[in-house]
């Protein structure tokens, strides 16, 4: 199949002839020295065309998606992705009031404005993470309260609200979080805020979320039917045969990959765009770790509280019940006490009878003598 791509990218050389150029050179020898063996394998595999690069690495995303050199390749995703003709006015620096960490498993952020004078900011999600709603938002905020800042320094006083555009937050995740994998029969999510009434507001903010990773699942084994499908695959797919299928189906990709093996001509620069995205992705993984470790510790946390709950609610049951218990069993002593003054009482009453009893028949045994001596 290596074969097959250099049929299309002749500039493709063999493992062999980029080795040789990587030990002719005393730094590259030395940086392709300290990678592990996979870390080797995959840079000799995307080369030489046994696999395609991962675009979803921040350097070869920003050098075949960039705006500012190729605008309509950028143009024609946000059209697909936002359902309407796009055309970029100009690249925003990322001069945001995101907060520094932000920028956490972050791959690539780019921010444009388009024509109508929305914005939209573009981002691909290493990992994600367990809550993306809540970044999502932060995300949109942060992008409408700097659109807000530019119109109202750019307007003045003539600034009124109606001159707010809609801000699109547009993330596609590598490996998406378990919320997304409940829903895996889409790939395309998109979101904005509504009423139950039906009443109608622009609110401003509208989102379009695509987990690559479930795409990828979902199209296994499949043909690529449309342009959306050709674009999520040239994200996500590196397999020379989708690679073939992308080219031979949508030919405007294939100036693409010629830009990328072109890119790979020059090996010194490629291995060092390859030693950033390797340095970010531990640096991005050690993070996600730690942050994943703090989550455990929330939810460990949690639990001894719950516990802990638990065991005083416990306690408390177990103090009530003992109360309870001694209550019994002080009615009981109480009642047996009583139980046996009846029976002293009963006892007593008895032998008072008997007494009785015995009185009465001593005195009818007199009458009767009585009686009996009269006659």
């Amino acid at each position: 199949m290596a074969k097959g791509l250099k049929g299309y990218f002749p500039q493709i050389r063999t493992r062999k002839e980029v080795l040789e150029e990587i030990h002719q050179n005393e730094i590259c020898a030395y940086q392709f020295e300290q990678w592990g063996d996979e870390q080797k394998d995959e840079f000799l595999d995307f080369c030489t065309g046994v696999r395609g690069i991962k675009m979803t690495y921040d350097s070869f995303f920003k050098e075949i998606m960039n705006p500012e050199f190729h605008p309509e390749r950028l143009e024609e995703l946000l059209s697909i992705l936002l359902e309407q003709r796009v055309h970029i006015k100009q690249i925003l620096p990322n001069d945001s009031v995101r907060l520094a960490d932000e920028g956490t498993l972050l791959i690539t952020d780019i921010v444009v404005e388009l024509e109508d004078g929305s914005l939209a900011n573009v981002e691909i999600q290493k990992i994600g993470y367990a809550f993306p709603g809540q970044r999502g938002a932060c995300y949109s905020s942060d992008l409408l309260l700097r659109q807000y800042k530019r119109v109202k320094s750019r307007k003045k006083k003539k600034f009124t609200y109606q001159d707010m555009k809609t801000v699109y937050t547009i993330v596609f995740f590598e490996k998406s979080t378990s919320e997304f994998h409940q829903i895996k029969s889409e790939y395309i999510l998109r979101a904005k805020q509504v009423f139950q009434t039906g009443l109608e507001l622009d609110m401003l903010q509208e989102y379009v979320l695509i987990p690559l990773d479930i795409y990828k699942e979902s199209k296994h084994n499949k043909a690529i039917e449309n342009k959306l499908e050709a674009w999520l695959s040239f994200l996500c797919d590196d397999s020379p045969e989708r690679i073939l299928e992308l080219i031979e189906k949508y030919p405007s990709f294939k100036d693409m990959y010629e830009d990328v093996y072109e890119t790979c001509r020059n090996i010194e620069g490629v291995m060092d765009m390859f030693s950033k995205e390797l340095l970010e992705l531990d640096r991005n993984t050690v993070q996600y770790m730690i942050e994943e470790q703090q989550e455990q510790l929330e939810v460990l946390q949690k639990q001894v509280e719950e516990k802990q709950k638990q065991y005083e609610e416990q306690q408390k049951r177990y103090e009530e019940q003992r109360k309870h218990n001694e209550e019994q069993q002080k009615q009981y002593e109480e009642q047996r006490k009583q139980n046996i003054e009846q029976q002293i009482q009963l006892e007593r009453e008895r032998v008072e009878k008997e007494a009785l009893k015995k009185e009465l028949n001593e005195l009818r045994n007199m009458i009767i003598e009585l009686t009996k001596n009269q006659n």
